[in-house]
């Protein structure tokens, strides 16, 4: 969880700051992680029980991660 900025306007600490770059990091490379699965027309097309999604995910996920290490 982020840290926010107090309401009397003063700035965060440098190891606040740090901390929500890391944050900011992680959660962009999630977020266009994501986006990309959902482009992807075999998800957008998934015709299966909706328990099973989180497995197929998963395993998409996988592929991918494999795909970009090369």
């Amino acid at each position: 969880m982020p840290y926010r900025q107090p309401a009397d306007g003063r700035r965060l600490p440098e190891w606040k700051e740090e901390l929500n770059a890391v944050h900011r990091s992680i959660r962009a490379r999630i977020e266009h992680t994501l986006a990309r699965m959902k482009c992807w027309k075999i998800l957008r097309d998934y015709r299966r029980a909706a328990s099973t999604l989180a497995d197929a995910v998963s395993g998409f996920a996988h592929l991918h991660n494999i795909t970009l290490a090369g």
